[in-house]
């Protein structure tokens, strides 16, 4: 994870070997050569470079109609259950809501409009709606790759803010 001015590696190797892999470079730990050396020495391999969002809970119910559900068979549902736990599901008129615990047991945001009813708002509406979903009067955390452009553009116009980015590293076998 990388903060302004900060680096966090939370993984079991020694500081020295990661001092020497970085060298002088701050950027190292989020590059490919580093990220390699962690995923051979660890056995485990990296997901995407994310940059990671913090929005406040907001108070009241949200303004888009949500239906909730117990399951879904959604690829988006469904990696949210490999990652997360306490996962809770909503549908919407034209997408997917998901809100869970992930890293370090925050809570964290996925959705996805569908195809057909992209670039009208509904993302923004989505991610909108999980601040005022999210549990416990907690910060809500969003991830999304730098390139994907029209997700950030849509967490950014919904209240979030980026703090940093991260690269998860997973086991195999969760399907990467």
């Amino acid at each position: 994870m990388s903060y302004p001015g900060h680096v966090v590696i939370a993984a079991d190797v020694e500081l020295a070997w990661a001092e020497k892999l970085a060298g002088a470079d701050f950027a190292a730990p989020t590059g490919p050569r580093f990220l390699t050396a962690l995923e051979d020495r660890l056995g485990l391999h990296a997901g995407a470079f994310d940059v990671s969002l913090l929005a406040a809970r907001l108070p009241r119910d949200p303004s888009v109609r949500l239906t909730p559900l117990d399951a879904s068979e959604h690829p988006r549902a469904l990696r949210a259950h490999r990652y997360r736990t306490d996962v809770r599901l909503w549908t919407s008129e034209h997408g997917l809501l998901v809100i869970g615990r992930g890293l370090g047991g925050r809570w964290e945001v996925a959705f996805e409009v569908e195809p057909g009813a992209r670039g009208r708002g509904h993302g923004r509406r989505l991610a909108m709606a999980a601040r005022h979903l999210v549990p416990e009067d907690r910060p809500l955390w969003a991830q999304c790759a730098p390139g994907n452009a029209a997700s950030l553009r849509v967490l950014l116009a919904a209240g979030y803010q980026p703090v940093g980015s991260e690269v998860l590293l997973m086991p195999a076998t969760a399907g990467w």
